[in-house]
């Protein structure tokens, strides 16, 4: 092995010979080349990023040479784009794990076969350097590194994702340098790494060289302490120095108007005030952003600078002394081809989609973000929980999830990632939160932590989940100014927010776990948040899905997740849990909660009147910048629409509009559609953009019952009845009936087929959504994946002219137990071809309750023209539905289908009240349900299909429309991870009774 002091296990060395840590900034030449922002345009910084050399090796102890020696030939080497992860590229393991290490737990030690990644770069420094000293900044290596320059070693780091400096000056020479680096997957900072995701390697962040003065500006941390008022601003800036150096500040505001100056020399350490009267404040509405030049030692440095002031009073969250809801998201660094190493395009498309749906926090679990997408949040304005990289939540399973948070042995790794969190990202006014860390248990070394993050910063509040009560850790939590909690029920927060002995404001810093076909309990857990001043908000976990984009041996494009690479131990698909999809397309799980986060609520006043209330959310802002349009619609068809004038409602206000639509004089569904949008471009969207929509029913007279159409004769039916089957002939349809299956096996129009040979059925299973997961494992005991349909008794019980009427007594079961249920359905056949059936059932006590329960049936190929009145576009379930008008929609059976990485529960649409599924040229069946409304679903595939495949690429097209017909759909949750389902959206009824109507169409003719 090649002779190296063994720090990666050495809990006494976390660095050698790095840069004390400080804010992020890059230096300028000039004020105007500073202002830009953009690096690429100092003189002073010189990228590294590009084609390295690399050779992987499956243990540290296989390298043999001193490869980092000068002269040592690499042209052999592979060539690895720098950042990037191994396992993006094919070396190593790709490995998901949630909570367990991946390796045993015996800290600080980390296994011998230890993967090592050599990486040599050959660079030139630039002539105009001469004399400066030169700095390496590595933004982000995983997980620890050896660095060597032109043969000589520089210094050591660990800490994943937090920067590390070195100075090159000494090392470097005229010409061509080398830069060797050695990279080890484990270190014993992997037991603080231990964070729900994939496990990356390597250098996965920007590296790039900095020019300085010998004599500069070390470090600047700037502290805007505004008024009581409000009315007025100190700016607190104090500026470390290496050496003495001649220091200007400048304050400019967004207009280029200078706000204040200081000037000094400073030897050290001195801090500068500017005051501004009646400054402009940032907060995530309007994050107004003036400018801070700091000018010394020939170089300029720009800060961002927002005026806000972070406070908890009287156990209430406040920015600028506003009661501000954190409508959040957690976020991963996540690229399905790329991993952790993120472009700056895909951190503004991920912000740009939060803006679009109304999220206006952040939480960066469980690590700090790059500093450029702070910047972003910055500008864009998002309110940042900015986490500290630190989670060891497999010493859990190892026997005490408090095992090194308590041991003082850690002390120091534990401050140390509080310490490079907080002096790298001090100076951002998106952070009104530090966070220290996550789920790793919570002793005297988080409490030594939060007294040092306090100490250096008091303008912030600070946070972790860990200290919460029920996991039993240290009993001081009054470093902590909020208290937290993952998953906590509905009545959970209810209980937190009436009673009065607790103090602190309330964060979720994860609820609604975003996994599949999920956020089904979005509204209820607002209707509280919303009620109640104390509960702050919260962060829905997750942003997007960790898909692994890859291609089935089919050729197929999908995306995988844990298990699939033979990773072990591994957590399946848990990884497979956010709002978007990897490629960033939106789940209607964001759909749902951009309604319920909608900043503007619009509410029924008194409709008879054209009278709606208007509610203002927003915390800062008026409605002034919005647009309302309305319409009213018919059944379906558009009849009345219009604009109405701006509003000026102040924020938390509400106000009482008058939308001018002619009250309903006639029969029919009458809505009313009022959509928010905003009047403007905005850098995330267009003018146009819809906030929030609201649907109103308007009071209409009843219809009038059409009389029954006058024909010159009604054709007889004819029944025949060979062995079990009866077959009813009409004018123009012909049905059969098996009395032995108790259903029909034949349904007709105009010799059209409308049934295939698989007989409609009673059906109770659904492919389980990821959100059924503790609750399916007790379905499939009592069968209910596996049910079949035993007749008791069949017979047909009238045959007439004008009507056949069949009753039959059954009950469904699976293999191994007693039946489900058992019921009695009469269908019905009229002299037009319609059927009917009414049924009723009873399920036995003491089962769980069901999926779904309703009318399974199969149409034939061609079949793939939808269309229905009810909730759409999209698919809507009994607790999934806000995001959803009602409304006539027109789709094809394709575009019902709702894609998920792993197939499951898709596509219903709840409180159906027609749908018509035909060929291209009309011909098809009519469902409808008399009196009432249902769950309507229409797929190529079967919920056993849905089951079956983990994958989408195992899913197999089939050609035959299978179309649902449920009375009741049991609700989506969010229990994947966390609550149950609501019992108000269990299907746990015992006794069901429904009808539903098949009509035979011919849709162009009607």
């Amino acid at each position: 092995m090649l002779h190296l002091t063994k720090y990666w296990d050495d809990l006494h060395v976390l660095h050698v010979n790095r840069e004390e840590p400080r804010a992020h900034y890059i230096p300028y030449a000039d004020e105007r080349s500073a202002q830009s922002a953009k690096r690429g345009q100092s003189p002073l910084y010189q990228t590294l990023n590009g084609q390295w050399k690399f050779r992987y090796y499956n243990s540290v102890h296989e390298v043999k040479d001193a490869f980092y020696e000068d002269g040592v030939d690499v042209s052999g080497w592979d060539d690895l784009l720098v950042p990037s992860c191994w396992q993006s590229n094919g070396y190593d393991q790709m490995h998901y794990s949630n909570v367990n290490y991946p390796f045993p737990c015996d800290p600080p030690f980390v296994p011998d076969r230890n993967p090592a990644g050599l990486y040599i770069r050959d660079f030139q420094v630039r002539e105009e350097w001469l004399g400066k000293q030169k700095h390496v900044v590595f933004e982000g290596v995983n997980s620890c590194f050896y660095l060597w320059v032109n043969g000589s070693f520089v210094g050591y780091s660990q800490g994943s994702r937090m920067p590390a400096e070195f100075d090159l000056t000494p090392y470097l020479r005229d010409g061509s340098n080398r830069m060797s680096v050695m990279v080890l997957k484990w270190s014993d900072g992997s037991y603080l790494e231990d964070q729900d995701a994939w496990r990356y390697s390597g250098i996965f962040r920007d590296v790039y060289l900095l020019a300085r003065s010998e004599s500069r500006v070390r470090d600047v941390f700037y502290r805007a302490d505004l008024s009581e008022g409000l009315d007025q601003s100190v700016v607190q800036c104090t500026i470390d120095t290496v050496g003495s150096v001649d220091v200007t500040i400048q304050l400019v505001d967004a207009s280029g108007v200078k706000q204040g100056e200081a000037s000094g020399t400073i030897d050290g350490s001195a801090t500068f005030s500017l005051t501004v009267e009646q400054p402009e404040l940032w907060h995530a509405e309007r994050p107004y952003l003036y400018s801070l030049f700091v000018t010394g030692g020939g170089e300029v440095l720009h800060f961002k600078v927002g005026m806000r002031k972070v406070e908890v009073r009287d156990g209430v969250f406040l920015i600028n002394g506003q009661a501000v809801k954190l409508k959040g998201v957690n976020r991963h660094d996540s690229h399905p081809e790329l991993g952790q190493t993120i472009p700056l395009k895909h951190m503004i498309q991920d912000l740009h989609l939060m803006k679009r749906h109304n999220v206006n926090t952040v939480r960066t679990s469980h690590y700090p973000n790059d500093s450029r997408f702070l910047d972003l949040c910055d500008e864009l304005g998002f309110y940042v929980i900015d986490e500290a990289d630190l989670e060891c939540h497999g010493v859990l399973h190892a026997g005490d999830y408090h095992m090194l948070t308590k041991d003082p042995a850690w002390e120091a790794a534990f401050i140390e990632r509080a310490i490079r969190m907080v002096e790298r990202d001090k100076n951002h006014a998106c952070i009104v939160m530090w966070s220290m860390g996550n789920e790793s248990g919570y002793g005297v070394n988080h409490i030594a932590m939060a007294r040092w993050t306090k100490e250096r910063d008091s303008s912030r509040v600070i946070h972790y989940e860990g200290a919460a009560l029920k996991y039993n850790g240290h009993p001081d939590t009054d470093c902590l100014d909020v208290n937290s909690r993952m998953y906590a029920t509905v009545q959970e927060l209810l209980d937190y927010a009436t009673n009065e002995s607790l103090n602190k404001p309330l964060l979720q810093c994860e609820y609604s776990y975003a996994m599949g076909n999920s956020c089904g309990d979005l509204q209820d857990y607002w209707d509280v948040i919303y009620k109640y001043p104390k509960l702050m908000g919260g962060c829905v976990w997750e942003w997007c899905d960790h898909g692994i984009k890859a291609v089935s041996p089919e050729g197929e494009a999908y995306f995988a997740y844990g298990g699939d690479f033979g990773d072990k131990p591994s957590d399946g698909n848990f990884c497979i849990d956010g709002l978007v999809s990897p490629d960033r397309i939106p789940h209607t799980n964001l759909l749902e909660l951009k309604k319920v986060n909608a900043p503007v609520l619009l509410e029924a006043e008194e409709l008879s009147k054209g009278l709606v209330r208007v509610t203002n959310r927003y915390d800062f802002i008026d409605l002034s910048d919005c647009v309302m349009a309305w319409k009213v619609e018919r059944d379906g068809e558009t009849m009345e629409q219009g604009l109405l004038p701006v509003l000026h409602t102040a924020p938390k206000q509400s106000e009482v509009i008058e939308v001018p639509y002619t009250i309903p004089a006639e029969g029919g569904r009458w809505f009313l559609q009022i959509t928010v949008m905003q009047s403007r471009d905005t850098r995330w969207a267009a003018a146009g953009h819809e906030l929030t929509s609201e649907q109103f029913e308007l009071p209409a007279p009843h219809s009038s019952i059409d009389q029954e159409t006058t024909i010159a004769w009604k054709p007889s039916l004819k029944v025949r009845t060979e062995g079990s089957e009866v077959t009813i002939e009409g004018f123009d349809f012909l049905h059969v009936f098996d009395l032995q299956a108790g259903t029909f096996t034949r349904v007709t129009k105009h010799g059209v087929p409308l049934l295939l040979q698989g007989m409609p059925k009673f059906h109770i299973w659904r492919a389980p959504a990821d959100n059924d997961r503790k609750i399916k494992v007790f379905w499939r005991q009592e069968g209910y994946d596996r049910i079949e349909t035993k007749v008791y008794r069949s017979e047909m019980t009238l045959s007439a002219a004008d009507k056949v009427r069949f009753e039959v007594e059954f009950s469904l079961g699976g293999y191994i137990k007693l039946p489900i249920l058992r019921g009695t359905s009469i269908w019905e056949i009229d002299g037009e071809g319609v059927i009917t059936v009414a049924a009723e059932m009873k399920v036995r006590e003491e089962l769980p309750y069901l999926p779904r329960i309703g009318l399974q049936w199969m149409m034939p190929g061609g079949n793939e023209e939808v269309e229905y009145f009810g909730y759409g576009p999209h698919e809507s379930y009994v607790d999934k539905r806000r995001s959803v008008r009602k409304g006539k929609y027109a789709l094809t059976v394709d575009e019902m289908y709702q894609s998920y990485v792993v197939p499951q529960e898709n596509g219903s649409r709840y409180g159906t009240e027609w749908a018509t599924v035909s060929n291209a040229l009309g011909m098809g069946l009519k469902f409808t349900s008399p009196g009432s409304s249902y769950s309507f679903q229409a797929l190529h595939y079967t919920p056993e299909d849905l089951t079956e495949a983990m994958h989408t690429y195992e899913l197999k097209r089939r050609k035959e429309t299978i179309v649902h017909l449920d009375h009741r759909m049991n609700g989506i949750g969010s229990s994947s991870c966390g609550t149950d389902l609501l019992e108000a959206y269990q299907l746990s009824d015992k006794e069901f009774a429904f009808k539903l109507e098949i009509a035979p169409v011919m849709k162009e003719d009607e």
